[in-house]
């Protein structure tokens, strides 16, 4: 079994760098899903309440072996749910359906700004952290300006961003100000939602290391040191995404990946203007 690194979080925690994603994954189909990747060796698990299976994922930690505090479990708010009031409420609500007394890490799920509620949703995860009830707060798809101004408003800040990031997406000018700022980034649709893994180049770099391309990314990101969380309903692809300690890029690889980033290589929503509220 694969031995995962940790990443120090500022906030003097830390998290596995390799975790496994269940977004888009049923509820119903999530227990099963869950369980084969703790089983694998998986300790880091990415759910949300957007992603309606919380209660899933919690029955296979409830099922599972492995001690509670050697597993890292995240979620992250619902948008509609943001607001200080709110958000003590709805996190009581994850906590609930996964059957847990803490949270290793929560997440605001998208800054949605037209509706200006981000910065008190932070004040309240502060809270919740000085609560005890979460281990490390964090954000996804905050842009730096919405960083900075729940810096400015609270002092205190986040642990983690997770953003989409993939050979084709490669956002390093973000990256490069969560670096200034000691957050460390976690990369969603770090495949990029699949479209990479049919990129030509990737197929040359994997069949050299004899690798599967999606070895190939998941070690790209590792190497660059990100956090990624990949995510597959097949136990082989599984297990495969977990077997990417036993080789690694060489300069002429990462430079040849680094030549993939696209302006357009985005497949998400942009968090400047998604101001949905689900």
């Amino acid at each position: 079994m694969a031995t995962i690194p940790d990443i120090a979080l500022n906030d003097g925690k830390t998290i596995p760098q390799l975790g496994f994603g269940v977004w888009q994954v049923d509820n119903d189909k999530v227990t099963k899903v869950v369980a084969t990747a703790i089983e694998a060796g998986y300790r880091a698990i990415d759910t949300a309440q957007g992603y309606d299976n919380e209660a899933g994922v919690g029955k296979a930690i409830a099922a599972s072996e492995v001690p509670r505090e050697d597993l890292f479990i995240t979620s992250k708010l619902r948008t509609g749910d943001q607001g200080y009031d709110a958000t003590l409420k709805s996190f009581m609500g994850s906590l609930e359906r996964l059957g847990l007394d803490y949270l290793d890490l929560f997440l605001i799920h998208w800054p949605v700004p037209a509706h200006d509620r981000y910065s008190d949703t932070w004040k309240a995860f502060v809270q919740l952290q000085r609560d005890g009830r979460i281990r490390s707060i964090g954000v996804s798809n905050f842009l730096p300006e919405h960083i900075e101004r729940i810096i400015g408003d609270s002092g205190v800040p986040p642990a983690v961003n997770q953003i989409e990031v993939h050979p084709e997406f490669q956002q390093r000018d973000v990256r490069e100000f969560h670096a200034r700022h000691d957050i460390a980034i976690e990369s969603y649709s770090p495949l990029g939602s699949g479209a990479v893994l049919d990129n030509d180049t990737i197929a040359r770099i994997a069949s050299k290391h004899g690798k599967m391309p999606a070895q190939v990314i998941i070690r790209w990101h590792l190497q660059q040191g990100l956090i990624v969380i990949p995510k597959s309903v097949h136990a082989d692809r599984i297990k495969a995404n977990l077997d990417v300690f036993g080789f690694e890029l060489d300069g002429d690889d990462m430079a040849t990946i680094a030549g993939l980033d696209r302006p357009d290589g985005k497949t998400g929503s942009d968090p400047a203007t998604n101001n949905s509220l689900w």
